[in-house]
């Protein structure tokens, strides 16, 4: 493993310890849970991970692959608030937040990312549904910008 790529993940591992460590819990009302397992679908696909700190504030993580030309591993941890939105049945909200990411490959990289999504808690079931749009901005080796986006279903734990 290259030394950034120990780096990286090591950095990306201290992230979610520490915001695991320094955020609240409460229940929520709405939601039969405050641990969801999923998977996202796009760019990249993989396992999708969100647990819930207060009733707006949750953080989400992942482990997925990148399929394309430069086939990688990514991981990701983010710090997210939901601002709930009107649905006739259901949870629907709108939610935004920041947080790193880390790909694992020969170019490994190091950066931040921003997602902007919304997700949709399916009434009378323990399942989510999710879209996201994350700009991504790599500051190691070297600054880059990129998109990531996905959506995605997840099961309350």
């Amino acid at each position: 493993m290259h030394k950034l790529q120990a780096k990286s993940g090591f950095f990306l591992i201290s992230l979610i310890f520490l915001m695991l460590l320094f955020t609240e819990t409460s229940e929520a009302q709405s939601r039969p849970g405050n641990t969801e397992l999923g998977i996202i679908l796009g760019e990249p696909t993989g396992i999708s991970m969100k647990f819930w700190q207060t009733g707006s504030t949750a953080i989400d993580a992942a482990a997925a692959w990148s399929f394309g030309k430069n086939e990688s591993v990514h991981l990701h941890a983010t710090y997210l608030k939901h601002h709930p939105l009107e649905a006739d049945r259901g949870s629907l909200a709108l939610y935004y937040g920041l947080g790193a990411r880390t790909i694992l490959s020969d170019n490994a990289k190091l950066g931040a990312r921003i997602p902007v999504g919304l997700q949709y808690i399916i009434p009378d079931s323990r399942l989510s549904l999710f879209f996201e749009v994350a700009p991504i901005f790599d500051v190691m080796p070297s600054t880059s910008f990129g998109v990531n986006g996905g959506l995605g279903i997840r099961y309350f734990l």
